[in-house]
C-alpha cells in the first residue's frame, strides 16, 4: 500500500453517515458500500483547497469564499 493510500484509509469521518444515506434515498437512490468513504475523500480535498486559499490570502481563518 502506498504512502497515501494508507493516510487515506487512516482518515476520521468527517460525515455523519446515516444523514447522507438518508439523504441519498430521499432523492431516490441507494448508496454503495464505498460511496461514503469517497464522499469523505472528496470532503478533505475540499478542505485542503480552502486551507490553501486561506494561506495564499495570508489569513488563518477560514471563510465560505475560500470554498
Amino acid at each position: 500500500m502506498s504512502e497515501e493510500q494508507t493516510e487515506t484509509t487512516s482518515k476520521e469521518s468527517l460525515i455523519v453517515t446515516s444523514k447522507v444515506k438518508a439523504y441519498i434515498k430521499s432523492k431516490g437512490f441507494m448508496t454503495s458500500g464505498d460511496a461514503i468513504e469517497g464522499i469523505n475523500e472528496e470532503i478533505y480535498r475540499l478542505i485542503d483547497k480552502a486551507l490553501e486559499r486561506t494561506s495564499a490570502n495570508k489569513r488563518t481563518t477560514v471563510r465560505s469564499t475560500d470554498f
